[in-house]
């Protein structure tokens, strides 16, 4: 069965996480997504982290289910090319999704001027029109100032690109929201976005700006303790780590109940004349709650505390690493529906996630691997642009356009 999005087709001209991530999340709903790229490969084609051959994973999971035409943009033709792509017939086609440096042949007015209900959705740095990254972002905003160990001096970057994520998902709703307004009112429209203000929006959104301005004391580095609440790391008896919540008042009260340190808790809330039931309290007494835990996680391995705080229904988790996560866990691998093993050529055989939402209407739909550079060239010319067998071949001749249906390098398993 088609995806929930069959019918709709998108052409995205983009580079590192957001972009390739909204056009993939698009794809892997149904939507048809055309990527272009010059002859030599976009900047992404040969991003970390690679596999053991060299070749990018980075790419290999960011362009999952979409289709790829190699142009020489360039060339007056090449460009010609990109446009009559991007603007071609059809009721839910005539959508462009980009982070580009979009100008002169490739920006809104231009291309409007081939198809006046046209859909832009472009992601730029700034407001004021500066390239920005998540690792540019994340320090302008304060965050790498509250993130790491309690007193430790120096910021302390994210390893996952949040911002880009985001973004990412924000370019997604605006596509779908520009093309339900094109459906209703007839009319296309330029949607653009910047990365720092969906990054400063958030934390605008989760009140840490109104915590700035309007209180005295500045936010500081908490390690692994939950902000706000409580929830704090454990080394248990056999050297592992775990992370405990007890943020709502049920988890508040099963932690102490399984823990057997009500009697504890009960003569430090009277020696505080605090009430532990409140979050905010459990928060500000966080290290002398953790005092009283820490031996009781001390004395016990994973495996017993697995066991108990299961039972209790508690929310807990284990500290791994990327490769033990996807060594133990079975929500990293087949045993999840998200997730298919395909054998991809120059790659290996691994898990690849599908979209994550179960829509009640339709089957779901597997992961498609990503293309190769150019490997959609030629149907892409043929049905998109419409051009016959000898233009098409006249362009390649010419070095206008690369790759085609023999340059396809993946295949499911």
């Amino acid at each position: 069965m088609a995806g929930i999005l069959n019918g709709l087709r998108v052409v995205e001209g983009s580079a590192f996480v957001a972009v390739p991530l909204a056009g993939m999340t698009l794809a892997q709903m149904g939507a048809d997504v055309i990527r272009f790229d010059r002859l030599e490969g976009g900047l992404d084609a040969g991003r970390w982290p690679l596999a053991p051959s060299g070749k990018s994973l980075f790419w290999a999971g960011l362009n999952k289910g979409k289709r790829s035409i190699a142009v020489n943009m360039n060339h007056p033709e090449g460009r010609d090319l990109i446009t009559r792509t991007i603007t071609a017939p059809g009721e839910e086609a005539g959508v462009f999704l980009t982070n580009l440096r979009v100008r002169g042949w490739m920006d809104y007015e231009t291309l409007r001027r081939h198809r006046e209900d046209l859909i832009m959705v472009t992601l730029l740095g700034d407001r004021h029109g500066r390239p920005q990254v998540d690792y540019t972002v994340n320090p302008a905003l304060g965050i790498p100032d509250i993130t790491g160990p309690e007193g430790h001096e120096g910021p302390v970057a994210n390893a996952l690109p949040a911002w880009d994520l985001i973004a990412g998902h924000m370019c997604v709703s605006s596509v779908l929201a520009a093309e339900r307004h094109r459906l209703r009112k007839g009319s296309g429209q330029e949607v653009t976005l910047t990365l720092k203000d969906i990054a400063a929006a958030t934390i605008g959104h989760l009140g840490m700006i109104g915590d700035a301005v309007l209180n005295k004391e500045q936010r500081t580095k908490s390690g692994n303790a939950l902000y706000g609440a409580y929830g704090q790391d454990f080394l248990c008896a056999d050297g592992r780590r775990i992370m405990v919540i007890g943020l709502t008042r049920r988890q508040w009260a099963g932690l102490v109940e399984v823990t057997g340190t009500g009697q504890e808790m009960e003569l430090l809330a009277r020696r505080t004349g605090r009430n532990l039931t409140d979050e905010g309290v459990r928060w500000q007494l966080r290290k002398e709650i953790t005092e009283i835990l820490a031996p009781w996680f001390a004395a016990r391995p994973v495996n017993v505390i697995a066991q108990t705080f299961d039972e209790a229904k508690l929310t807990w988790s284990e500290f791994r690493t990327v490769k033990e996560a996807v060594a133990c866990d079975p929500d990293l691998g087949p045993d999840n529906p998200i997730f298919t093993e395909l054998a991809q050529e120059g790659l290996g055989r691994f898990p690849v996630p599908g979209h994550v939402a179960d829509f009640s209407g339709l089957d779901r739909e597997k992961p498609r691997a990503a293309p190769s550079l150019g490997a959609n060239t030629e149907e892409i010319l043929s049905e998109v642009t419409g051009l016959d067998d000898t233009e098409i071949a006249r362009l390649f001749d010419k070095g206008i356009v690369g790759g085609g249906r023999s340059a396809r390098l993946y295949t499911a398993a």
